[in-house]
């Protein structure tokens, strides 16, 4: 898991909720660090720094382009 990248982090569940939805039908390989922690005291993002989305490197690219679309104000589906 070492290879994985870095893309973005998130502080709870709910805020990339859609993000993981699309990356799995997308097939790229992406896996949330801390997110189980997390799950189980909220409180704890602060102090661990979040929920960090790492992606296999041969997705970055696909998954960067479907965060950016998330993201984008026009997006009904946008990233909190």
């Amino acid at each position: 898991m070492k290879a994985y990248k870095y893309l973005a982090t998130f502080t709870y569940h709910h805020e990339y909720f859609v993000l993981k939805l699309q990356l799995e039908v997308d097939g790229i390989e992406h896996y949330f660090q801390n997110e189980t922690l997390i799950g189980l005291l909220p409180l704890s993002s602060f102090a661990i720094g979040g929920i960090r989305l790492m992606v296999h490197p041969s997705h970055v690219s696909k998954a960067k382009q479907i965060l950016d679309s998330l993201n984008d104000k026009s997006s009904n589906l946008r990233i909190v």
